[in-house]
């Protein structure tokens, strides 16, 4: 540039010829110079590969899409269709995302088109606006009355064999089984006859090309399913076949993070889109007591909402209202689509609370019955409850249906398997006045985190036995992890998530019938299904009030469940239960003046007990063998 100064200012002398060579290389040096600048980048014509969300509904808040493609920097959006405008854009500067704010309002069901031009030309792609499902399609919520059962799709069992990986990869303990959607959908008779109600599968996200993905936690799509498990009709229609069958469905959603292998983490659509980035980015700790302590400092919370769990899955940023608005979006668009009933959401203390209250205020807005439960992976109350709804924190409420109830997980395995007092279950209810609705809490003996209940050190059948009877009858909703009921092992990942037996053709026997089930199997399955059929015919184990009768004793726990425990015997359905955690047989004798069986004259045994006992002067005499518990009916 020096030179071509010199020559202009006539500082040096060159030929005319000369001249002209020096010129004509100093314009075409001009050309390849602009060719390589961000503007001269966006000097073709404008192309569109994807649309976030690809439909949107009618009758529904006003979407706003984010649309991915080449040369949309310099593009002007426009959109053709009856009573529907474009808001306004924002586009990245390298011209591959534009956000597009649509205004559809007034709008009916239509194909609307997208145009995206620019002086080089225009791209088109069409977009559907959609009728509204009624409400009779799903989005019933689950309750107290209900009993969960978790499926991680790709272990459950193998329906279609077109979307199977190689037999080397499905003999990989963190590698593709071939469970999926058709293949839930053959057993849904198996889970029925146990006593299920709802199923909570892990993520459906397309995760492809993550690898070891098939827990379906590191998304690369988040608006694709995963062709593993099948396609969204196959989706859809597990959802269809469940809702026939009077069950329901609740899908495992996390907003909180994707998989390191995302499009957006080499080219997010924003500059602040995550916390952080590949290069530089926080680590989040799993220490959540800084959340809800006053005293604490904002770093020590930042280093919990703003870090990349495990240091691998990017952390996206619920402070920016775009992302924001992508993630409630997304919610939505698995709810309506799908019919679901309900949410299970990944890692919730590591987001924002404010975040979880604007996403539950515009999710109840459109579903008044949509019912969310979080996973606060953490084993006291004061933490766990600081995070339920129904109640202001800090001004926030963050309308959390309820919190999974880790604290009494945790509980029953330190008293049931490592011989911790009896006392320590009352030493978590006794909590229960911290939340909202204890009523809500989904209790659990273990999902696909967790070392299966029986791998534990010590761990018997008969513990696991007392430990269903307990899940089945303390207040709250039980959840199951599949295969517990029939009394799989499984020590820490990936152990814990073994195929289920009979679900693939892997050489096991089979335990989805009775004629195929192991003597240990069977066992199980029918302990377990005797007490969720029990459950299902007694309304006040599924939302009575719980009254706790003997709770300070080493070995053993009894308490009452009933509609009204104010009050003793009116006639009115009372259910005892006594938990003996001993090595030997023990007899409890429980003074019930003054308690919600104050009246009563007799219980019988409904379960786990045959026996009769007799009540005199107002005390009842309770034999039970070791590790036993007994469930009655009191008159």
């Amino acid at each position: 540039m020096a030179l071509f100064s010199a020559v202009k200012d006539g500082t040096v002398k060159l030929e005319p010829v000369m001249k002209l060579k020096f010129i004509f290389h100093v314009f075409i040096a001009a050309i390849l110079i602009a060719s390589l600048s961000p503007l001269a980048a966006q000097s073709a014509a404008p192309a569109i590969d994807k649309i976030d969300p690809p439909n949107w509904w009618a009758q529904m808040p006003s979407p706003m899409l984010l649309i991915h493609g080449e040369h949309l920097s310099d593009a002007q959006i426009s959109v053709a269709g009856r009573d529907v405008s474009v808001e306004k854009t924002q586009a990245s500067p390298n011209g591959h995302w534009v956000f597009v704010w649509l205004h559809t309002a007034n709008a009916e069901p239509q194909t609307l088109q997208i145009t995206a031009s620019n002086p080089q030309g225009k791209a088109h792609t069409d977009f559907e606006l959609l009728q509204r499902k009624p409400a009779s399609a799903g989005f019933q919520g689950f309750h107290s009355d209900d009993v969960m059962y978790l499926i991680m799709t790709d272990r459950f069992a193998h329906g279609n064999p077109s979307n199977d990986e190689s037999a080397e990869e499905r003999g990989k303990p963190r590698g593709w089984h071939g469970g999926d959607f058709q293949g839930i959908e053959q057993h849904l008779n198996y889970l029925q006859s146990l006593g299920v109600t709802t199923i909570w599968t892990t993520p459906v996200y397309k995760n492809v090309p993550s690898l070891q993905s098939y827990h379906g936690y590191s998304a690369t799509d988040m608006y694709a399913v995963d062709p593993h498990f099948g396609t969204l009709a196959d989706y859809q229609h597990l959802a269809d076949a469940l809702h026939k069958r009077g069950m329901k469905i609740v899908l495992d959603t996390v907003p909180n993070h994707v998989g390191p292998a995302s499009p957006w983490v080499n080219d997010p659509p924003l500059p602040d889109w995550f916390h952080g980035t590949l290069a530089q980015h926080a680590t989040a700790k799993g220490d959540f007591k800084s959340i809800p302590d006053p005293h604490s400092s904002w770093q020590e919370r930042r280093d919990i909402t703003e870090g990349w769990f495990a240091n691998v899955l990017p952390d996206l940023n619920q402070e920016n209202p775009v992302t924001a608005q992508y993630l409630i979006q997304n919610a939505i668009w698995w709810l309506e689509t799908a019919g679901l009933d309900g949410l299970r959401i990944d890692t919730f203390p590591y987001v924002n609370r404010a975040f979880w209250q604007q996403f539950h205020a515009q999710l109840h807005a459109l579903y008044p019955n949509l019912t969310t439960v979080g996973e606060v992976f953490n084993s006291d109350p004061t933490i766990t409850s600081y995070f339920a709804g129904g109640a202001e924190h800090d001004g926030i409420d963050t309308g959390l249906y309820t919190p999974f109830d880790f604290p009494m997980y945790f509980a029953l395995r330190s008293v049931l398997i490592h011989q911790e007092p009896m006392s320590k279950l009352e030493d978590i209810l006794r909590q229960d006045r911290l939340y909202p609705h204890p009523e809500r809490l989904v209790t659990f003996l273990g999902n696909h985190d967790t070392m299966r209940f029986l791998s534990e050190s010590g761990a018997t059948p008969a513990e696991l036995k007392m430990a269903f009877a307990l899940l089945v009858t303390l207040r709250g909703m039980p959840q199951i992890y599949s295969g517990d009921e029939i009394a799989m092992s499984g020590g820490d990942d990936p152990d814990n998530r073994r195929n289920f037996p009979g679900g693939f053709a892997d050489g096991q026997q089979s335990a989805f019938t009775p004629a195929t089930r192991t003597p240990e199997q069977q066992q199980m399955f029918d302990w377990v299904s005797t007490l969720l059929h029990l459950r299902s015919q007694h309304s006040v184990l599924q939302s009575g009030e719980q009254q706790d009768l003997l709770d300070e004793d080493a070995t053993a726990f009894v308490f009452v469940r009933a509609a009204d425990v104010s009050h003793g015997c009116d006639g009115k359905e009372r259910i005892l239960i006594a938990a003996n955690n001993a090595d030997q047989p023990r007899t409890i004798t429980l003074n019930v003046a003054d308690t919600a069986l104050t009246g009563c004259s007799q219980l019988r045994g409904l379960a786990g007990s045959e026996e009769t006992p007799q009540m005199h002067n107002g005390t009842v005499e309770i034999h039970l063998g070791a590790k036993q518990v007994a469930i009655f009916s009191a008159s």
